[in-house]
């Protein structure tokens, strides 16, 4: 089934929730295209990218792989940004980094609704509703894992202990906050089986 108008749909939640797994899922049971804030956040940081020469003015050229040209080295970009006494040079990157993904999503988006080339487009972001996705989107899903779930998942897929994972979760939202902000939710909790299902029945509520 096709629609006459492309939707476009948001994927987030906390960490270790499976977006990864639920956006497969989506991938085989609809005509979509999917794209990742990360990913486009990585793109955009390239050599000759908008991003890369913001960046190296900002932290120095000791965050570079090798000479001017060369890539940005993300553990060193990292080291640069995260730690005691780096929250301004932190704020500075996202300063430079969030408009830019917002400019190249939203052209992105008008490309292919002018091309009617998918029924929805998907796009993740860890921070979807922080920065205000919610303007360009239609609705927003919420990727659901409980605490214990997506613990062990991090435990056992990421090998994070559980001082890191207390860390994380507790600078993201709330499970509460999340279900507020979001329009739908997709059970990531249980089997795949169950996750393929509740994803079925998601796809086809946006489908009718």
């Amino acid at each position: 089934m096709h629609i006459n108008i492309m939707k476009k749909i948001g994927i987030t939640g906390g960490v270790g929730c499976g977006k990864s797994t639920v956006l497969e899922l989506i991938k085989e049971n609809c005509n979509c295209h999917v794209v990742l804030a990360d990913d486009v956040a990585n793109m955009l940081k390239d050599p000759g990218q908008p991003l890369y020469d913001p960046i190296i003015k900002l932290l120095g050229d000791e965050i570079l792989t090798a000479g001017y040209g060369s890539q940005i080295d993300r553990a060193k970009m990292a080291a640069a940004i995260f730690g005691p006494g780096k929250e301004e040079n932190l704020k500075a990157v996202n300063q430079l980094i969030h408009p830019a993904v917002r400019e190249y999503i939203e052209k992105d988006m008008a490309r292919w609704e002018e091309n009617k080339a998918c029924d929805i487009y998907f796009l993740e972001a860890a921070l979807l509703i922080e920065e205000r996705y919610d303007e360009i989107l239609d609705e927003i899903w919420y990727i659901y894992s409980s605490v214990p779930t997506r613990t062990k998942r991090l435990k056992e897929g990421r090998a994070y202990s559980d001082e890191r994972i207390a860390g994380i979760m507790s600078k993201q939202m709330t499970e509460t906050a999340f279900f507020a902000a979001c329009q739908r939710v997709v059970d990531n909790d249980g089997s795949l089986d169950n996750t393929s299902r509740s994803v079925r029945e998601t796809l086809a509520q946006v489908m009718e």
